[in-house]
């Protein structure tokens, strides 16, 4: 049973943030440290964060498990174990982190939980970049998006359509198609275009590789990323506008 009689059996998503683990939330840190078990996704969780946890933690590598597998994990140990249980994702829980089904299913066995949000990987980017993806008269609007990839979008929401406002774009789950996203992206953006590519942000084996839409592919090709890497795509990149905010009422 749980150490801690005055803490419920639950579990309870944390986002990882993008692998540093001083990029962890105060809140997620806290959660991790009580957890009894921790379920995480080993091929893309930075394992140094599982040092915050109770040398007596049950710690199970996700990767490699079905869906079924994961959902008999929660029964066990909250259900039958009455453990507090905590799921590990990396970067934050609001998109690409396939919890919602996990949160029906603990909701359809009336298992309670909690959700913690992570710093997101683009956010990482950002800071390793020096760069912010908006800018005054440069881009206002932060485009999110995928491959189809197995889980199929509407063809409105394809690279190519989406490339055609010209705003910034984060393509995430896409580098090993680097060359089919280029050309998608070329629908829209001149092939002038900046990109960059940050390989595991935050990781001490961070990589970043620059270039334009013209050449991107063979530079990341060249550089044997295949995975787990952000393409960022618009002028944000090497231009800048002047904000407003703090021009002390000029006009």
């Amino acid at each position: 049973m749980n150490m801690n009689v005055n803490v419920k059996p639950k579990v309870v998503f944390v986002g990882a943030g993008p692998g540093d683990p001083e990029l962890l939330t105060l809140r997620g840190k806290r959660e991790i440290e009580n957890a009894d078990v921790i379920i995480y996704a080993g091929s893309l969780i930075n394992k140094e964060i599982l040092k915050y946890a109770r040398e007596d933690v049950i710690a199970i590598d996700s990767h490699g498990k079905t869906r079924t597998e994961i959902f008999t994990l929660y029964e066990q140990f909250v259900v039958k174990e009455g453990k507090v249980v905590v799921r590990l994702h990396s970067g934050d829980l609001s998109f690409y982190s396939a919890i919602q089904e996990q949160m029906e299913f603990l909701n359809s066995k009336n298992i309670e939980f909690e959700v913690v949000p992570g710093v997101t990987s683009f956010s990482a980017a950002s800071a390793s970049l020096k760069r912010e993806f908006t800018s005054p008269g440069i881009s206002q609007t932060l485009i999110i998006t995928k491959p189809t990839g197995k889980t199929g979008k509407p063809e409105k929401e394809s690279i190519k359509e989406l490339s055609t406002h010209g705003a910034t774009m984060i393509v995430f789950l896409g580098v090993h198609l680097i060359d089919d996203i280029v050309s998608e992206l070329r629908v829209g953006y001149p092939p002038e275009t900046p990109v960059a590519v940050v390989h595991k942000a935050s990781w001490t084996e961070e990589e970043i590789i620059k270039g334009t839409l013209e050449n991107i592919a063979d530079r990341v090709k060249s550089a044997g990323i295949k995975s787990q890497s952000l393409i960022i795509v618009g002028d944000v990149l090497e231009q800048s506008g002047i904000s407003k905010l703090y021009d002390g009422g000029q006009k």
